[in-house]
């Protein structure tokens, strides 16, 4: 397994404990009089977590090694990141339900209409909208991580989440549209085949059919030709 299948890993192995971290209100420490808390706990966990999800794709393009089972498990691993964060902070009463339960809805979608496009051939790239929000997404956590011990932070958090509701729906708009029109297209482009593949099939069939009669016709003519002059021989006297 490479370095970047590792980190990939990693990120998922980070999940847990990332939730642990955050639900749990009591784990602090204290370092040279600075106390240090949950939520700053969790955020840089949260940040590594996030760096090796930058690390990875930049290691994988640079080394040439991108793989199968990396292409796979990166977005899962964001996926689990990212729900797993938000779903922590609605324990933590920090965000809306229904705002997790959006976005997260939002991401079986996408997921869902790539998975689609795949087994008819097709690729949806990230696009640039898809990347902002996701930026956007690593911002807005971060806020929310740390408004959980500073309520002053908390209107900021809630704007920049708001933002990437926004982000989301709008690129899962945009994943839809590319989608349609790719599986779309091929679906009418493969029907045309199967229709045009049909007609040419039935053609020879009835090109088939005609001959097989005509030579059932052809067949019948010598046959009543002998017989006619079998018939016209009959009374003739045998030659000596």
């Amino acid at each position: 397994m490479n370095i970047p299948n590792r980190l990939t890993i990693a990120r998922i192995f980070f999940v847990p404990l990332l939730v642990t971290v955050v639900v749990q209100e009591r784990v602090s420490f204290h370092f040279d009089g600075l106390v240090i808390t949950n939520d700053l706990i969790a955020l840089a966990i949260f940040w590594i977590a996030a760096a090796t999800d930058l690390l990875d794709g930049y290691l994988a393009r640079r080394w040439q090694q991108v793989t199968t089972i990396g292409t796979l498990l990166d977005p899962i691993a964001d996926k689990l990141l990212v729900s797993a964060a938000l779903i922590a902070l609605v324990q933590e009463k920090v965000v809306p339900a229904w705002l997790v339960v959006l976005l997260i809805g939002r991401e079986f979608a996408v997921s869902g209409l790539r998975s689609i496009a795949a087994s008819e051939g097709f690729t949806i790239a990230a696009s640039e909208l898809g990347k902002t929000k996701t930026a956007s997404q690593v911002l807005a956590i971060s806020l929310l991580m740390i408004s959980i011990h500073h309520p002053g932070v908390l209107p900021s958090a809630r704007f920049s989440l708001y933002l990437v509701v926004l982000f989301s729906l709008w690129s899962a708009v945009a994943y839809f549209v590319k989608f349609w029109r790719m599986v779309d297209a091929n679906i009418k482009q493969r029907r045309r085949t199967e229709l045009l593949t049909a007609d040419r099939l039935r053609r020879r069939a009835l090109f088939a059919e005609k001959r097989a009669a005509m030579m059932v016709r052809r067949q019948a003519k010598a046959e009543k030709k002998r017989s006619d002059f079998a018939a016209r021989t009959a009374d003739l006297p045998p030659s000596t």
